[in-house]
């Protein structure tokens, strides 16, 4: 956790001198990129929310979207993980969303994902998805590296 909190930490301080704020949805990180935002002091200023979208059910509760197949895509893709982030930056009036979904392991998942998938993706006035690949089938290792790839990402689209 801690190497993510370490990230996090860059993240706040560009959020906070610019004004700007941040909006999560995630689902195989199950709220590790949350925990990491929030381990901060001051993160009000900056975080509005997030859910862990980790089923069909959840992303109609708490994001109103219908089923996906509906929408013509699945999980674990880019383009669903932008569609996370863009209805999570519209759902909150955020700056800024940071969307995420994948296999965790220790198997794929229902779509033909080996574990070690996750997709992830940036909302804001700029927009950016990448495809994580790590080849392992450890849970607990995928979800961090999951969420490293995830605030990196994130910083990376900040820094521009």
């Amino acid at each position: 956790m801690q190497e993510l909190i370490a990230r996090a930490e860059k993240v706040a301080r560009r959020l906070k001198d610019r004004g700007e704020t941040i909006v999560v949805a995630e689902s195989s990180t199950g709220g590790l990129l949350s925990a990491a935002l929030l381990a901060l002091p001051g993160a009000s200023a900056y975080f509005l929310g997030g859910a862990v979208v980790y089923t069909q059910v959840a992303r109609r509760a708490l994001l109103d979207l219908p089923d996906i197949a509906a929408l013509g895509m699945r999980a674990s893709t880019e383009p669903y993980a932008r569609l996370l982030a863009q209805t999570s930056r519209q759902r909150f009036a955020a700056s800024w969303a940071l969307a995420e979904s994948g296999a965790t392991g220790p198997s794929g998942n229902r779509y033909g994902d080996a574990p070690g998938h996750s997709c992830i993706a940036v909302a804001g006035p700029t927009e950016r998805s990448i495809t994580l690949e790590t080849g392992s089938s450890d849970r607990v290792a995928n979800m961090r590296a999951f969420g490293a790839a995830a605030l990196d990402l994130l910083l990376d689209v900040l820094a521009k």
